[in-house]
Parts: C-alpha cells; sequence; structure tokens
C-alpha cells in the first residue's frame, strides 16, 4: 500500500519549533507578569502575615516553656509544703501552699494544693474556710475530676450533721456506686443520710452492698455489715460448691449472721 507523499521540509518543520519557542516565551512573560502583579498586589501583606505566623509561633513555643517551667516550680514547692506538713509545721506548709493554691491554672498541683490548705483549715477549726476551699475545688470544671470527686467527700464528711439528708444523698448517690472508687465512703454517707429519712428499706441493702464490696477497706466493711444486720438485711456472702449450691447449713448460716450482727 502506498503511503501518502511527505510534504514536510526542512523550513516547516523550523518554522514550527521557531512557533513553538516563541509561544512558550510568550506563555512564561504572561505567568512573570502575573507573579508580579500579584506581589504588586499582595506582596506586602503575604509578607506581614509570614511575619505574624512566624512571631505568633515562636510566643506559643516561649509561652508552653513558662507554663511547663511553672508547674515544675509549683510542683518542687509542693513538696516542700508536704514536707513542712509532715513535720507538723502547719503555719509554714500553709504559707508554701497559698502561692501555688492562688495560682490561675486547675492543674494537679494546684488542686492538691488547695485541697491540702483545706485539710489545715480542718485540723486548725477552721470548718468555714475548709468548706470553702473543698466547694471551690469541687465546682471547679478544669480541675481533675478525681480530685474533684475527693473534695465533694471531703466537704460532705466535714459538714455531714449541719446538712440535710437530701442534699448529702443528691450530692454523693453518683459516688455511692459499686464500681466507683468512693463507693465506701460516699455510700456510707448516703446509707446514714437514708436512716435520717427514715429509709431503711434503701439504707439497708446499700450498707450490704458495701460490706460485701472487696474493694472497700476492711473497718467501713466490717461497720457496714453490722449496720445491715442490724436493719435485717443479710450482708454474708454464701460460700458455695461448684454445682452453685450453698455449704453453710440453714443453723451455721443463722450462727454467720448472728456473728456478723454482734460484731
Amino acid at each position: 500500500m502506498a503511503l501518502p507523499p511527505d510534504n514536510t521540509t526542512p523550513s516547516t518543520v523550523r518554522d514550527a519549533a521557531q512557533r513553538d519557542v516563541f509561544l512558550r516565551e510568550v506563555d512564561e512573560a504572561v505567568r512573570q507578569d502575573q507573579l508580579e502583579g500579584f506581589m504588586a498586589r499582595y506582596g506586602k501583606l503575604l509578607f506581614a502575615v509570614i511575619v505574624i505566623a512566624l512571631l505568633a509561633f515562636a510566643g506559643w513555643i516561649y509561652w508552653d516553656h513558662r507554663q511547663t517551667k511553672e508547674r515544675e516550680e509549683r510542683a518542687e514547692a509542693y513538696v516542700q509544703a508536704l514536707d513542712s506538713l509532715q513535720s507538723e509545721n502547719l503555719d509554714a506548709a500553709k504559707a508554701k501552699l497559698a502561692p501555688i493554691a492562688a495560682a490561675g491554672a486547675s492543674d494537679a498541683t494546684v488542686t492538691s494544693a488547695r485541697l491540702t490548705l483545706a485539710g489545715i483549715a480542718l485540723r486548725q477549726e477552721k470548718k468555714a474556710d475548709a468548706l470553702k476551699l473543698y466547694a471551690q475545688v469541687a465546682a471547679d470544671a478544669k480541675a481533675p475530676q478525681a480530685l474533684r470527686d475527693l473534695a465533694t467527700v471531703r466537704e460532705i464528711g466535714a459538714n455531714f450533721d449541719a446538712m440535710k439528708p437530701q442534699d448529702v444523698v443528691d450530692r454523693l448517690k453518683p459516688l455511692a456506686a459499686p464500681g466507683n472508687a468512693w463507693f465506701g465512703v460516699a455510700g456510707e454517707m448516703v446509707g446514714m443520710a437514708y436512716l435520717k429519712q427514715g429509709k431503711q428499706d434503701q439504707a439497708g441493702p446499700l450498707f450490704a452492698a458495701i460490706a460485701k464490696d472487696e474493694t472497700v477497706e476492711d473497718g467501713l466493711r466490717s461497720r457496714a455489715r453490722q449496720l445491715a444486720a442490724v436493719l435485717g438485711v443479710d450482708a454474708v456472702d454464701d460460700v458455695v460448691d461448684e454445682k452453685g449450691e450453698s455449704l453453710i447449713k440453714p443453723a451455721a448460716k443463722a450462727t454467720a449472721d448472728a456473728t456478723a450482727a454482734g460484731e
């Protein structure tokens, strides 16, 4: 099959190449003009934005370093305050704790300092000051939740006799649940509040649950067991065999219940 004649000549190729070079030069010139126009119009603004961003980043680095240094200094001062407290030098401990507690932060060290000051106030029979500090920590949404819960428990423990039973229940009931770290302590106070309200049917099972919880401190479990027994609630766990049947005979179980009631 015959091919069509090739009309391409060296001059035609040269002209096409020159046109391509010219078009590229025009395109580059247009791009250069656009860039120069953009820089002329927005160059100063762009430079200002870059400078501001760099200054902001440098400021953040400085602020973060400053914050870290302040936290370390507060932690060291808190340890020194605890040393004074251990030596029964309450005034020296207060003097070291006061600047920490007054810091604007709500981290663990600052919050712990406030709680420690509240404890010192109680020891010095300054109940109003202690309650104010406990309430401050309990209401601080930025403080660690574990320390807020501790503040709530201590505040109510220090003011239990002056509080209405229902107020005690309302504030402590979220903590008086199995699995909560404060189940034993908070549960005991909720149970006592129930007794003040004449709600033995709610107090008894709660004391029994505390008595059976192995994570609760032994002394508290013993008190709860006695209270549950007085209220007629069994707080003694059965011993069962592999079939799940009780190994404690009725008479023996009655003896165990009587023993629990007499502890």
